[in-house]
């Protein structure tokens, strides 16, 4: 079966990616980006390590929330990807659009829709089914009001489906989310856990009916919508890392609510505030599985953007992480290379935070012995406890990190 290699560079994302730069750039887009940049900077009164990767990271968010902004009209819906990394696009450099803690290994998309509107979301699976997938239906305040996993979906012989949306039951359709008054958009997370040989699904949408009563939204309407979403990212990205900052540093113990703020329904994760106090010290992370299927170390600053995830190892997940005998996972986080192969690089900042996720439990819910214990310990201690068998070197380093960035290159190529 034949599949697209780039699922997510589809002519729609490249159109809505230029007119994102195009508004992005614009001077009343400008105006609200330095009025938010100044309002976040003092409500966060950040750490030197954070203020010094805020600029970028702002840059991101406020790109992201015009990317988001204007995929907002649910009788014009496009499937669009809100979450990339930076990349060319013809001529043009699009920024990236990381927020909102974001899970390095999902693709995240979305449509618009409302409740009285009829749609069918098509499209095709990889051979390689995701170990993780579902299109999730969300009201305005990110509360789910509807979930389709993809691991139920029914596909032809070729890995085509459609889905069907709409205020109905769903009856005799096989794959069908019924929607309500309080349906406001599709978020999809296709989470990529080999990352050279998974492939995002395929998907389109169309609305069904009589055509739009109204044309689409001009371009003072869409300056106004990403003004506001500017606004509201910053806001929101703040509270959601609140969570964590205000709990003491390295305790990961706090277990964030599923059902509220966008977070998948299903999965486990647990939210923490690391601070080494220097590069001398770690932080050994041991992690017990609880059955899960999946799970993923994604370190982030207080922006909510994750930092550098293709050359180094800004997040591992499982699948790119050595196991215990006992099948659990120990992670060491430190500025400085530890010499082994789970390291989580904090890009030489001395502080942020990590949200650990655990999903796809093989009994369908997780055991009670689901966790993460940490200790900071002195670093050159805790190597001399290693065996030479657990120890990398720095050429081992360097080709791990040459292939974990050409695994992630698929999802930036685009159109030259």
């Amino acid at each position: 079966m034949a599949t697209v290699n780039n699922p997510i560079d589809t002519p729609q994302q490249r159109e809505h990616e230029l007119l994102a730069l195009e508004l992005f750039n614009s001077p009343e887009l400008q105006k609200v980006y330095a009025q938010v940049r100044v309002y976040w900077l003092d409500l966060a009164q950040p750490s030197s390590d954070m203020r010094s990767c805020f600029d970028a990271a702002f840059n991101e968010v406020m790109f992201s929330a015009v990317v988001w902004a204007l995929n907002q009209d649910p009788l014009y819906p496009k499937v669009i990807t809100i979450s990339r990394l930076s990349h060319d696009l013809y001529d043009q450099h699009i920024p990236g659009s990381r927020w909102g803690i974001d899970n390095p290994d999902s693709v995240y998309r979305v449509i618009p829709v409302n409740g009285s509107e009829q749609y069918v979301i098509s499209g095709r699976v990889h051979e390689k089914r995701l170990v993780e997938n579902y299109f999730t239906l969300w009201d305005k305040d990110m509360r789910t009001v509807g979930l389709m996993n993809g691991k139920d979906l029914v596909v032809d012989a070729e890995g085509h489906f459609k889905i069907t949306v709409d205020n109905r039951p769903a009856g005799e359709r096989p794959n069908h989310v019924q929607t309500d008054d309080s349906a406001f958009e599709f978020y999809i997370r296709d989470v990529i856990f080999d990352w050279a040989e998974d492939r995002v699904n395929e998907l389109r949408v169309e609305r069904l009916g009589p055509p739009p009563t109204r044309a689409q939204y001009e371009r003072d309407q869409l300056i106004e919508l990403a003004g506001q979403y500017m606004h509201k990212y910053a806001t929101n990205s703040h509270r959601w890392n609140n969570q964590a900052l205000q709990k003491e540093p390295n305790d990961f113990s706090f277990l964030i609510d599923r059902e509220d703020d966008g977070a998948q329904v299903g999965q486990i994760y647990i939210m923490g505030h690391f601070r080494l106090p220097d590069a001398k010290h770690a932080i050994v992370l041991k992690v017990d599985m609880g059955g899960a299927e999946y799970f993923i170390a994604p370190i982030t600053n207080i922006w909510g953007t994750t930092n550098n995830i293709t050359e180094r190892n800004g997040c591992l997940n499982s699948a790119q992480s050595i196991e215990n005998t006992d099948g659990s996972y120990t992670f060491v986080l430190s500025v400085t290379d530890p010499g082994v192969h789970n390291w989580l690089d904090p890009n030489d900042m001395h502080e942020g935070i990590l949200t650990l996720r655990w999903a796809e439990f093989i009994s369908g819910n997780p055991s009670d012995s689901l966790g993460v214990s940490s200790s900071v310990v002195n670093l050159a201690e805790y190597q001399a406890t290693l065996p030479d068998s657990e120890k990398v070197s720095l050429e081992q380093r360097q080709r791990i990190s040459k292939e974990r960035a050409a695994s992630y290159a698929w999802r930036l190529a685009g159109a030259t």
